[in-house]
């Protein structure tokens, strides 16, 4: 009977999983070659102390493994195992977490992406979404790639009612989120795309990363320049026209012209329109998206989202395609399965169908519309009419703030934060030269604000810029 000897791991875990790890190591070193007989379950067990059954859980984890075969009147062989490749040590022991740092207590968080849950629709929201869990058991199967046929109708109708969009339901795709939308589109289209300057990073990284090269262009009072877009070598270019994020700029209808003139003027060349926040209009009638003024067979991708007027974490996106971009989608992405659950779609679907959705979008609207001029009242009135500018502010759920004689943007916001107010500087936007920024200016949030906390927020930030707050963060 061949002598054998076996010092087990002291690492932690059942005993039968240290007898099978110490088996594996002599095995994999070459110090149980292949051929040789593994010691009889009675034997190894007496041997080491312990039972027959941990023993034969082992030797059946070696079998299952294929370092070992079993085989009649012979008991437990070693297999023949390759030695090419260095022998894993065990992994280190997980060390523990470390704990969670508190986040800052803000006061105020005017980020742009804020959102209040109080305006959430849950009951409508809710009950829809119940009766769909109870009465539709075929939507846990998959659904259409572009989406499910009668939301696309429905957006088709509602598209064509408050934005002026023309199209068809084939030619909207619904997806999990505009990041995602926009990750398709850019190896679909090729080339160089123009965005916005000043204008959202997170969209140019989210183009970059898709392998799609970005070109910063200016904007102007206007909107994006034309004549700088013609010079720029892009074929396609991301616009926000409706809003332009962050200046607050609507586009002009001449300067809309003259980019659909741009777009028309070669093949291949495409303008995105992001129309994220085209419902919270509050002084004004908003012009027709750009896609209605070229047509369903215009040079315009329309992309839009839930985010503002439902919720972020309502991963629902979507987007209208050019007729003549439809067959390249279709081969491109006609196999993939639609990423937004088939439940969100037709809660939302109903939501839109049933007259909830633009009820909701006007509630919302007229409560964003007061804690606008709230905020603007309560500004003017604390800092003084004439010590402020305030812009982009008839439409939209942000305005930029300028303190002419105030302290620089940096400790503008340096200052606020020290106060408990979140902000952010206009000069975090621009892509290129931040030397064009204009100076002394803030982005402010207010999607988020109470109508009630506007006058406490403004004294907060007057305590904030106040000269001798500035001094003391200079020194």
């Amino acid at each position: 009977m061949l002598q054998f000897s076996l010092l087990l791991d002291q690492a932690e875990g059942p005993l039968y999983q240290r007898l099978y790890r110490a088996l594996v190591r002599q095995i994999r070193t070459g110090t149980l070659a292949a051929g040789v007989r593994l010691p009889g379950k009675r034997t190894l067990a007496t041997e080491l102390g312990i039972s027959i059954n941990t023993v034969d859980t082992a030797y059946q984890m070696l079998a299952a493994e294929g370092y070992v075969e079993s085989r009649p009147r012979s008991g437990f062989v070693v297999l023949p195992f390759t030695q090419e490749f260095p022998v894993a040590s065990p992994p280190p022991q997980p060390k523990a977490a470390p704990e969670p740092q508190p986040e800052t207590p803000w006061k105020f968080d005017l980020r742009t992406g804020s959102v209040d849950a109080d305006l959430f629709p849950f009951r409508t929201w809710g009950r829809i979404q119940k009766e769909l869990l109870y009465s539709a058991p075929q939507l846990l199967a998959y659904g259409a790639p572009q989406g499910d046929e009668n939301l696309r109708a429905a957006l088709a109708r509602y598209l064509a009612a408050y934005r002026g969009v023309q199209c068809t339901p084939e030619q909207i795709v619904v997806g999990a989120g505009l990041e995602y939308l926009l990750g398709l589109l850019a190896p679909l289209l090729g080339g160089i795309c123009a965005v916005e300057d000043p204008g959202y990073g997170s969209t140019r990284h989210i183009l970059e990363n898709s392998g799609l090269p970005c070109c910063a262009v200016p904007v102007d009072k206007y909107g994006l320049s034309a004549q700088a877009l013609e010079e720029s070598g892009a074929n396609l270019c991301y616009i926000t026209p409706s809003h332009q994020f962050p200046t607050g700029v609507t586009m002009s209808a001449p300067r809309r012209a003259d980019l659909l003139a741009w777009a028309s003027k070669a093949p291949d060349r495409y303008l995105l329109e992001d129309d994220f926040d085209a419902e919270f209009r509050f002084d004004q009638k908003p012009l027709p998206s750009l896609q209605g003024m070229a047509g369903a067979d215009g040079p315009v991708v329309y992309l839009s989202t839930v985010s503002r007027s439902l919720a972020p974490s309502i991963r629902l996106a979507y987007m209208v395609l050019p007729q003549q971009l439809l067959p390249r989608w279709k081969r491109r992405y006609g196999s993939y399965a639609n990423t937004v659950s088939r439940f969100e779609q037709q809660t939302f679907c109903r939501f839109i169908e049933d007259g909830y959705f633009t009820r909701h979008l006007a509630r919302t609207r007229n409560t964003c519309k007061h804690r606008r001029d709230a905020l603007v009242s309560a500004l003017q009135s604390t800092f003084g009419r004439s010590a402020i500018q305030l812009r982009g502010i008839h439409t939209g759920l942000h305005l930029l703030l300028t303190l002419p004689n105030g302290p620089d943007e940096q400790t503008m916001v340096a200052s606020a934060a020290a106060v408990g107010v979140r902000l952010t500087g206009l000069s975090s936007y621009f892509h290129t030269d931040r030397a064009q920024c204009p100076s002394h200016t803030v982005v402010l949030g207010y999607g988020s604000l109470p109508e009630s906390a506007a006058p406490a927020l403004a004294a907060l930030l007057k305590e904030a810029w106040s000269q001798p707050s500035v001094s003391s963060l200079n020194s």
